[in-house]
């Protein structure tokens, strides 16, 4: 039954990446909601997680089959997304699917109440936060070190948006992403968005994150876009964002 059911749900996948009328919706609805800052209504454990819910699924699902000991996130706002992620990896710790699970969250400027706040979360043992620009050479030096100590490891790139920032974020941290695991490139709906969309901010059609990962992928083929995780989700910051490593 549950073979079958995996089938059903692929060929539901294939039909609705075929079809070009809801992604032309679903472009609408981005633009729409995002107008009135929906993203920003949903939380995690108490945590403000700024993220779609459809995407706080796919995470749920890719930690839970990929099973890290280790996620490095580059971005950190309000922590509700640090604390997602430690949670996941205490699950995997309680159902021994893992040792010890880590989250090495990256910020420039973490604010002081979001550090109480994430610092007095229960799940704060499994978190270590840096302060720092995520492609400082020393810090990016720092997170390699630590990384050397993990078998499968999880990247999620979510701070800046420019396509300069994000270029670099994905050559420092995507090579250590094990094979099989992902590397997420958040907010690459950027480029699918109008020109005036944001005009309050240095990214905009064209420089995003999504054109990063367009060149990043250009010269290195270990990675490739997982589109059924888009397919599936049909409502996504992160189209093309997925990136599986596959070799």
């Amino acid at each position: 039954m549950k073979e079958q059911f995996r089938k059903e749900v692929a060929v539901n996948i294939k039909s609705l990446g075929e079809d070009a009328g809801l992604r032309e919706l679903t472009r609408e609805w981005l633009c729409r909601s995002g107008e009135n800052n929906y993203v920003y209504n949903f939380s995690w454990l108490g945590h403000p997680i700024i993220q779609l819910p459809q995407d706080i699924v796919a995470m749920q699902e890719i930690i839970w089959n990929v099973k890290p000991d280790l996620i490095i996130e580059t971005g950190i706002a309000h922590g509700g997304s640090v604390i997602f992620s430690a949670s996941m990896l205490t699950l995997l710790e309680k159902c021994n699917y893992i040792e010890k699970g880590l989250v090495v969250a990256i910020d420039i400027d973490v604010r002081a109440h979001n550090k109480v706040d994430i610092e007095n979360d229960p799940l704060y043992s499994c978190v270590r936060m840096i302060q720092g620009s995520s492609v400082d050479p020393e810090i990016i030096e720092q997170v390699r070190s630590i990384a050397a100590n993990h078998k499968r490891i999880l990247v999620c790139l979510d701070s800046n948006h420019t396509h300069d920032h994000v270029l670099k974020e994905l050559q420092a941290y995507a090579p250590l992403v094990s094979c099989g695991s992902y590397c997420v490139v958040f907010d690459t709906c950027i480029e699918d968005t109008p020109d005036e969309f944001y005009s309050d901010r240095p990214w905009c059609k064209g420089n995003n994150p999504k054109t990063a990962v367009w060149e990043y992928l250009k010269t290195n083929d270990g990675f490739q876009i997982d589109k059924t995780i888009e397919h599936k989700l049909v409502i996504t910051s992160a189209p093309d964002g997925y990136l599986k490593k596959v070799k």
